[in-house]
């Protein structure tokens, strides 16, 4: 398989925005027309969409706070990572709060067992932590920098509002050694 192969198509990425913008509307959350079209795309370079990445809605990104839309279809997994120190500064400290839906997160602590994440197997190898927390619309939780994550949607997908100190989406550290943070999508 070739690096092009892992490509999502311009078709795909287009489809995946209106979905999220479609998604985040239907829920009551109002974007303007220029924020549709800024939603990203993050198939995170493994062109399998479904299961692993996410769709952003940025509001704003200053050098001090950050707040976006995280929508995240059925079962879809943004896998684990965590926000470094970044030039001497900690890394970003975020808040999660679920909107709509099931999100299963996941941190360091002790080990659920049996966890409601479905995970494909080929990925499972890069989930090392397993404490389970399950927010529901309204539960939020707050992340500290530099703490391994990483969450997956319930059956019926979900919407999280994401409150943090800047984001810096490229910096972060992914277990998965293949994740490309930038999207690049063939034709």
């Amino acid at each position: 398989m070739s690096k092009l192969d892992l490509l999502i198509t311009k078709t795909e990425f287009l489809k995946a925005r209106a979905r999220a913008a479609e998604i985040l509307t239907r829920a009551g959350i109002v974007l303007t027309d220029r924020e549709k079209k800024k939603i990203e795309v993050a198939d995170l370079g493994l062109g399998d969409l479904e299961n692993i990445g996410l769709e952003i809605a940025v509001y704003i990104n200053t050098k001090r706070c950050c707040a976006k839309e995280l929508v995240l279809f059925p079962g879809q997994i943004c896998p684990e990572h965590s926000h470094p120190d970044i030039r001497g500064k900690p890394g970003k400290e975020e808040t999660f709060r679920c909107r709509k839906g099931i999100i299963y997160l996941y941190v360091p602590g002790r080990i659920t067992k049996n966890p409601k994440a479905k995970v494909p197997k080929k990925y499972k190898k890069y989930l090392t932590v397993w404490h389970e927390i399950i927010l529901k619309p309204g539960q939020q939780r707050t992340i500290p920098p530099n703490t391994r994550h990483w969450f997956q949607s319930g059956p019926a997908g979900a919407i999280v509002s994401e409150f943090s100190t800047a984001s810096h989406d490229k910096k972060d550290i992914f277990t998965d050694p293949h994740i490309k943070r930038t999207t690049k999508t063939r034709k």
